[in-house]
């Protein structure tokens, strides 16, 4: 079962770090109205996928506060951070949260986090910073990036404790149909002038709403559910890998050598974390979801680092030059 968990977290930060080259070509379209179309579609989507079951009062406002923080507080704040900062630098500080997770996620269950798993951590964090780079950041920069780091540690934080009861499928549905009036209320406020997508902006939207969100929210949350929030955190670290290993192949740019060493940096910290015994929830964690598919577990989800799985997590973009790929944080 683990196994099958661990695929589910592999394949998540897969499909963010590889949505980069569909998120390019959203690069004209206004963000926060292209945020509000993809959780539009996925929220449909998720609904055909689950049974009916309302949230009490308390899971409901920690499920909007899951939409809040990791959906639409994290692209707001990154569409900020990116008019003054470069992405990889972006991407270096929101690199950071399997740390914050690996500390936060066991305080928040009330028991000590584990020394392994803050080391295993630390080192997929290391890597990372060696994969992304760094760049140009300002004091609103960084402000802005802790702020997209916080929401995206926010996304699984907040989400965790409703996984028994509610299980992958309906926090996912819950959180991005939440998303959509909060996105909606923000758009005045940023200026943006909202229109209809083109035909491959229609197509890259559909892209993200069925595939990095249902896709990856859903398997996200299961392995969360499954293996714990630290543990699962860990590969976080994964995404800017699978970033690096999509520029190699779609824009031909070779790595460097300090990014190979943070793909080994990577590898080590994931070795770390799954090795011996696992601090996940109790083994009834995640049976809250058995009945919530009508369908088979087929296709089982801005960013991000949209991962997020954060995350992640998406308008977000990549930029790659012949001497190294840059990559901004895939909003959730």
């Amino acid at each position: 079962m683990n196994r099958l968990h661990t695929f589910y977290c592999v394949l998540t930060c897969a499909i963010l770090g590889s949505s980069f080259t569909v998120s390019r070509s959203l690069a004209g379209f206004p963000v926060l109205t292209g945020q509000a179309l993809r959780y539009t579609l996925a929220a449909a989507a998720l609904a055909l996928l689950t049974t009916w079951l309302r949230p009490t009062g308390r899971e409901l406002l920690r499920l909007l506060g899951v939409a809040a923080t990791g959906l639409v507080g994290f692209n707001v704040l990154l569409m900020y951070a990116l008019g003054h900062a470069d992405p990889a630098a972006i991407g270096t500080i929101v690199g950071a949260s399997p740390l914050l997770l690996a500390l936060l996620g066991p305080l928040q269950e009330r028991r000590r986090p584990a020394p392994r798993l803050l080391l295993a951590a630390a080192v997929v964090v290391l890597g990372a910073v060696l994969v992304q780079g760094g760049g140009r950041i300002d004091g609103k920069g960084l402000a802005a990036a802790t702020g997209v780091l916080v929401c995206e540690a926010a996304f699984s934080l907040l989400a965790a404790p409703l996984l028994p009861r509610l299980g992958p499928v309906r926090v996912s549905a819950w959180s991005t149909a939440l998303a959509v009036p909060l996105l909606l209320v923000a758009l005045p406020f940023t200026g943006e002038v909202p229109r209809l997508p083109t035909a491959g902006e229609a197509a890259a939207l559909a892209f993200l709403g069925l595939v990095l969100t249902v896709v990856a929210f859903v398997c996200w949350y299961s392995g969360v559910a499954r293996l714990g929030i630290e543990r699962a955190g860990v590969f976080v670290g994964l995404v800017p890998v699978f970033a690096l290993l999509t520029v190699a192949l779609v824009d031909r740019v070779a790595p460097g050598p300090h990014q190979l060493l943070g793909v080994a940096a990577v590898s080590a910290g994931l070795v770390l974390g799954l090795r011996g015994g696992s601090p996940a929830p109790d083994a009834g964690a995640g049976r809250g979801n058995q009945d919530a598919w009508k369908a088979p577990h087929a296709p089982h989800s801005s960013s991000a680092p949209a991962a997020s799985p954060a995350s992640p997590g998406s308008s977000g973009s990549s930029s790659a030059s012949p001497s190294r790929a840059s990559t901004s944080p895939a909003p959730t």
